[in-house]
């Protein structure tokens, strides 16, 4: 499905963001393995739809499809919980998207995996072992995920689990978040000079967690704020105190003239006569997933900037950075690129009629759309939204941005 987008202007309204795909997919981790524990406001993602489908199964093929988060968490889940055997497996991309920091870490605590095709990637033959060792290392500095993929099923071990990270910590906010949240649920520990301790907890009370909405979800109405006139949106449910780290888009839209404020749980964004500044500066290193949205957001206010602590994004659904730069090209920006970096030049005027690729990564389609408020412009392959947001373009189109079918012409 491709779709033509074009806007007469945003519209003041209130939209329900799907619960956190983040938290959701956390929780039902520790929900597998404490099943007294209730979640509501799960995320309707595909993703998270993915998980809660592999988590009834523990033999044969399990297909995570486009699914990064269910590939780590469940690697590590099948692979220390007894009498499992599956073969995990994705898609073509997710074949492509490097395992071995996880399963060399998993197995130095005896686990049996073993690598299909090729070494280092998807599928992997897990074989599940009850582990009797109670500590393992691992490099820190390429994806949380694989510490928390850790960190959920350690509670659940007979001895718990000491993890020893080495090097700089990517993305400490999605730690943090994870420690909440076993917190939360009942499970004690802690997050010190690189080393995270999670003694063991058998069993947790009977509770019930509310899953907050997603942050990340929410950054595509700050960019449709920010290039808006004076629009207001409000968005729930979410908390003045959240553990997203995404929820920095509260500090960084106010360069982009945004001001959000709190009521209960809900989240007023405000347009305000903010002066822009020419050029910003962002370090996204705890934040990579909003790099897109924010990069678009200078692009259509015709402002230039620095990103940094993006190398993360090398190993996304895509490549997002070479991704970023060839469709900001479409549209008259001009990027500047390394490993982990993202330079765009200030651009005076967004070209018309640009056709988006979005690589089956459902942020290329989702950070693109808000342009439509500044030209008219086709997103190719849009039902790729429903990956983490599958309501999206209906609440486009509530807002004020109008969608119809490319192919069909009307």
């Amino acid at each position: 499905m491709n779709l033509k987008l074009s806007s007469s202007g945003l519209k003041n309204a209130s939209i329900a963001v799907t619960g956190s795909k983040s938290e959701s997919n956390r929780l039902l981790i520790l929900q597998a393995l404490y099943p007294n524990l209730t979640i509501t406001n799960v995320s309707n993602s595909d993703d998270t739809k993915v998980l809660q489908k592999a988590l009834q199964q523990n033999q044969g093929i399990v297909d995570i499809h486009h699914a990064g988060t269910a590939m780590r968490f469940l690697t590590a889940y099948y692979a220390l919980k007894a009498n499992t055997d599956v073969t995990l497996t994705g898609s073509k991309r997710m074949k492509e998207r490097p395992m071995s920091i996880l399963v060399d870490a998993l197995k130095k605590l005896g686990a049996q995996i073993t690598y299909k095709t090729n070494d280092g990637f998807p599928p992997l033959l897990i074989k599940g072992i009850t582990p009797e060792k109670t500590s393992v290392s691992l490099n820190a500095n390429v994806s949380s995920q694989y510490i928390s993929a850790l960190m959920l099923v350690a509670a659940s071990l007979n001895s718990g689990l000491d993890i020893q990270l080495k090097g700089r910590v990517t993305s400490v906010p999605y730690i943090n978040m994870t420690l909440s949240l076993l917190n939360r649920v009942g499970i004690r520990g802690t997050f010190k000079n690189n080393s995270i301790t999670i003694p063991p907890c058998q069993s947790i009370a009977d509770q019930i967690v509310v899953v907050e909405s997603d942050w990340s979800s929410a950054s595509y109405y700050y960019s449709l704020v920010a290039l808006s006139k004076n629009a207001e949106i409000s968005l729930t449910s979410y908390r003045q105190e959240s553990l997203q780290g995404d929820s920095a888009l509260k500090e960084i839209y106010t360069a982009f003239g945004v001001e959000t404020l709190f009521s209960d749980n809900t989240l007023l964004l405000k347009k305000t006569s903010h002066k822009l500044q020419k050029h910003v500066e962002f370090d996204l290193s705890n934040t990579p997933d909003i790099a897109q949205t924010i990069a678009v957001t200078c692009l259509g206010l015709g402002i230039s900037c620095k990103l940094t602590g993006l190398h993360t994004l090398k190993i996304k659904e895509t490549d997002r950075l070479t991704a970023l730069k060839t469709e900001l090209y479409k549209l008259g920006g001009i990027t500047i690129i390394t490993n982990d970096t993202l330079e765009l030049k200030a651009t005076p005027s967004v070209n018309r009629n640009a056709e988006i690729d979005t690589y089956n990564d459902h942020r290329m389609a989702m950070a693109f759309a808000p342009l439509a408020l500044k030209t008219d412009l086709t997103i190719n392959d849009a039902g790729v939204v429903s990956k983490s947001y599958p309501t999206f373009w209906e609440d486009m189109n509530s807002v004020g941005i109008t969608t119809f079918n490319a192919e069909k012409g009307h």
